[in-house]
């Protein structure tokens, strides 16, 4: 079953950790699409030449892994849908120990390399490259007093630039008609709408992860740095929403976010967001099919009631691995809930762990 992208993070950092005392550990990417049979009789050849292998101890440990991996491909019908990524070696910290561990990874995303290296460490930069976010949305919320540029980068809503006028209120010296005050006023506010279109530009421009951008502030100042062509138009063209709010500083990217789901109905942040208030409503409405205590969680596991396994990140690592396997043992959907979020938090609180169910249990 493939692996969520939570989960993904959480196997590289465990392998990352791994080092071997020789070149003892073994990495092998099936690319989807590829005989997973061909792969097999390779490593068969590879046990081979690791006869060869001088120190007795690198010999042992090669051989004894690739045998594993062997044993672990005989198991497979097939490759599955997105490939493979298989990990094996002796990680044991105390020398002339054994502790052979062999970790199959079938990532959500398709492996696109055949690879087989025998390192000090494995190689994870396949997989680190799928952990990277895909896509971003810009962020742009202003007034003619202060503007705010940020990006929401997966879950997480980010800062990027804080920039203020320095217009003057309406109140001003004495003297001055209020014809020269207007026109220094909207000079002055042009200007910044210049400054604000080339932070963008710094922003954004030539960033292939972009794929949109929000805009946000009072009715006159958004719609007048939109309509009157600031932005570059490749930036202009980005731009999927236009939105009424307040604030301008890092609160009102927030609150952009928050007026924009239905635009951002698809992104992590607020699919989460939806995760968690449907299992807060079920679990209000119908608490028979939502269960949060770690008891009720396991028992609902062991009579395969689960419909949606929901796991903080932050769960122990021991207790978030048992239940990921009994869940996946029963096609469970497994969700993994950030801490970016007040929902995620608020999660975190409840216990952080709980379970969508598919019926009752008695």
């Amino acid at each position: 079953m493939a692996i969520d992208r939570e989960y993904l993070e959480e196997v590289v950092e465990e392998l990352s950790q791994h080092k071997g005392r020789h070149t003892e550990l073994i990495s092998v990417y099936i690319p989807a699409g590829y005989d997973v049979n061909s792969v097999q009789k390779q490593l068969e050849a590879e046990k081979s030449t690791a006869k060869n292998i001088k120190s007795t101890a690198t010999r042992k440990n090669v051989g004894d892994a690739l045998d594993k991996i062997v044993r672990h491909l005989k198991t497979l019908k097939k490759t599955p849908e997105n490939g493979l990524a298989i990990f094996c070696g002796n990680v044991s910290q105390t020398e002339g120990q054994d502790n052979l561990k062999l970790w199959d990874v079938e990532p959500s995303l398709p492996i696109k390399v055949r690879l087989y290296r025998c390192d000090k460490e494995f190689v994870l930069e396949p997989l680190e490259e799928q952990l990277e976010v895909s896509e971003i949305y810009g962020l742009i919320v202003m007034d003619r007093k202060e503007a705010t540029i940020g990006v929401i980068e997966g879950k997480r809503i980010k800062v990027i630039q804080h920039m203020t006028s320095g217009i003057p209120s309406k109140v001003r010296a004495g003297g001055q008609s209020s014809q020269r005050f207007h026109r220094i006023t909207e000079g002055m506010t042009k200007d910044f709408y210049k400054r604000v279109a080339e932070e963008a530009k710094k922003a954004f421009f030539g960033n292939e992860k972009v794929k949109g951008i929000l805009v946000g502030g009072p009715i006159p100042t958004k719609d007048e740095f939109l309509d009157n062509g600031y932005l570059m138009t490749p930036l202009q063209n980005k731009v999927i929403g236009r939105v009424d709010i307040g604030d301008t500083d890092e609160s009102g990217l927030k609150e952009l976010v928050e007026k924009s789901q239905e635009i951002l109905a698809n992104q992590e942040i607020m699919r989460e967001k939806k995760l968690i208030e449907r299992f807060l409503t079920t679990l209000g409405e119908n608490p028979e099919l939502a269960v949060y205590e770690e008891k009720a969680i396991r028992k609902a596991l062991e009579y395969g009631a689960v419909e949606t396994l929901i796991v903080s990140k932050d769960l122990d690592k021991k207790l978030l691995k048992e239940f990921r396997e009994k869940a996946e043992s029963i096609d469970s959907v497994i969700e993994t809930v950030s801490l970016d979020t007040e929902e995620g938090q608020q999660f975190k609180n409840l216990s952080g762990m709980g379970a969508i169910l598919r019926f009752r249990l008695s």
